[in-house]
């Protein structure tokens, strides 16, 4: 299909409508709400189901209630909203149904402002609710990126039964871009078998996020740790960008990752060897390729629009082998590539 001029937010929108969405619910809250109104218009047009709710915490409940019945079920939001939806998904969680989260960060912590931000990292990738759990959680660089994580989120759900979560910020979500949509697919009209679809003729299901028993609970949870287990061997995602020959090696994610990329041209038209490896899977976090990486390297830079939180990850990832350094903004403050390069060409002398 040809390239169209496409916001981020309804970029995510429509990838959805194509990649199979059946139920989407939601609630406003900026720099998301566009993704939400054309959620309004375009799923009605399809005979798909679309509501909105009266808060975040009944919009991802519906999400819940939905994706027990079998359906690809969606919401989106940004920081307060997705705060407030934070126990649902750790029912969902250990429910083991899918879900689709989209997450276009905000300025925080509390209301904070509507500018870009990446500052729900931790939130996202440590589960966020209480038990033990995580989510697969996809970071767009790009509008083209962001349709097809949108569609492999939808993917990942339905094949862990998982909660997969697409984390955006106010860049992502507010930029256009010329990017192609992927087809119409079909989705199969018949449901799971693990559904809850009415038992006539058959034994009933039983979908439950609790035991009274702690014997059966532990067991539900290795079983939900096995689960996880096999998305951190399968799903790992990520771009190594000139860093076969890098000095110093920047990690940066989402739109800050494509901000590096002009700092370590230009670092590198000043001679210095610099390279880049952005995460795309925040959750699974590709610690293997930064740890083979910070052994060929001198120091190690990451760049986040927050106070400093995957920095925690490239940390552990890094084991020791090269000093970590971290340069951040928040509160809804963009870094731009001179800062970057600033502080990449003060390693390279420290080095």
């Amino acid at each position: 299909m040809a390239k169209e001029l496409l916001k981020g937010n309804i970029a995510i929108a429509e990838a959805a409508l194509r990649a199979g969405v059946d139920a989407y619910f939601g609630y406003p809250i900026t720099p998301q709400t566009e993704l939400l109104e054309h959620m309004s218009r375009r799923m009605p047009e399809l005979g798909r189901v679309f509501l909105q709710a009266e808060s975040e915490i009944a919009a991802i409940n519906m999400v819940y209630g939905a994706a027990c019945t079998g359906a690809w079920a969606m919401t989106s939001s940004s920081g307060p909203g997705i705060s407030l939806m934070q126990e649902g998904l750790s029912y969902i969680a250990l429910s083991n149904v899918p879900a689709v989260v989209v997450d276009i960060m905000r300025g925080g912590p509390g209301l904070g402002n509507i500018q870009p931000s990446q500052a729900d990292y931790n939130q996202l990738t440590r589960g966020g609710g209480h038990g033990d759990y995580r989510c697969i959680v996809l970071a767009p660089a790009t509008v083209q990126e962001a349709i097809d994580l949108t569609v492999l989120a939808f993917d990942l759900a339905d094949k862990y039964r998982a909660v997969a979560i697409v984390a955006g910020d106010g860049l992502i979500g507010q930029m256009m871009e010329p990017a192609e949509l992927p087809p119409m697919r079909q989705r199969p009209r018949t449901r799971p078998p693990w559904a809850l679809t009415g038992a006539r003729g058959r034994l009933p299901n039983s979908i439950a996020a609790f035991s009274i028993e702690a014997e059966t609970l532990e067991a539900m949870n290795w079983q939900l740790q096995a689960k996880l287990q096999r998305i951190r061997e399968h799903e790992v995602r990520y771009e190594a960008w000139l860093t076969d020959d890098a000095d110093i090696l920047v990690v940066a994610f989402g739109s800050v990752g494509r901000i590096v990329k002009t700092a370590v041209r230009e670092a590198r038209a000043h001679g210095v060897h610099a390279g880049l490896i952005r995460p795309i899977t925040l959750w699974p976090f590709p610690h293997a390729p930064i740890e083979q990486a910070a052994a060929r390297v001198k120091a190690v830079l990451v760049v986040e629009m927050n106070a400093g939180q995957m920095v925690d990850d490239v940390r552990m990832a890094v084991c020791g082998q090269a000093p970590v350094h971290f340069y951040g903004r928040p509160g809804g403050s963009i870094p731009v590539p001179e800062e970057i390069l600033e502080r990449i060409m003060t390693l390279s002398r420290e080095g």
